[in-house]
């Protein structure tokens, strides 16, 4: 009787398998697949933790936090609005893509964790203290980036100016933003959180430095 396909097929298998080059180079596929399932096992669960570390529940975990800057954004239009579109703490703290957010992570675990280890800012007394110097830092940060998360959601190109104000509209002005060097954190420092007390803006600094010379 003619060996039938499946007859054939085992005995392939069975001459494969006796000979031992022959058994390493099928443990290549198989290793493969297990790399590729460990690799996507790993890589769902640092997303998932990166997310999560995203939330304003996480934001919001620790005091120094909640009891202060929160409250503050509580009280602005980026919280409740007619819209109810919310601005959360990494909308605007944290970047959207990807190699940008994991270097914001990155940055954060060797300067603010400390910080929270060592009880930095653990009091409100503390927090004020510093609050005009972290307030800098994170103008600086947004000025370097070209308001990069502000225009995660403001977008030139989407304002409607004729419904702005006669100010708003005066400085949204394409023609006028065009060779501005200024970027949207420039004239909104204090949208979402209160002043520093202390601050003098720049322009101010200078007419003040400009009057004590001529005087």
């Amino acid at each position: 009787m003619p060996e039938t396909n499946s007859e054939r097929s085992q005995d392939w298998w069975q001459s494969l398998w006796r000979k031992p080059k022959a058994r390493w180079w099928l443990g290549i596929p198989a290793g493969g697949f297990v790399m590729f399932a460990v690799g996507i096992i790993f890589w769902g669960g640092f997303n998932t933790v990166l997310e999560a570390s995203n939330s304003e529940a996480f934001c919001i975990s620790c005091h120094e936090m909640r009891n202060t800057v929160y409250k503050e954004l509580q009280k602005t239009i980026h919280y409740t609005n007619p819209s109810g579109v919310r601005a959360t703490c990494a909308d605007c703290h944290v970047p959207k893509e990807w190699i940008y957010k994991v270097r914001r992570k990155i940055r954060a675990s060797f300067n603010e964790l400390p910080g929270k280890i060592l009880g930095t800012i653990d009091t409100p007394e503390k927090f004020e203290a510093k609050r005009l110097k972290l307030a800098e830092h994170v103008w600086a940060e947004m000025k370097a980036t070209d308001s990069r998360e502000c225009r995660n959601c403001h977008e030139m190109v989407s304002m409607d100016l004729e419904n702005q104000g006669k100010s708003a509209r005066k400085k949204h002005d394409p023609e006028r933003l065009k060779d501005s060097p200024k970027t949207c954190i420039d004239c909104h420092k204090g949208i979402a959180h209160e002043m520093p007390k202390g601050y003098v803006e720049p322009e101010e600094k200078d007419a003040s430095a400009a009057t004590t010379r001529g005087g």
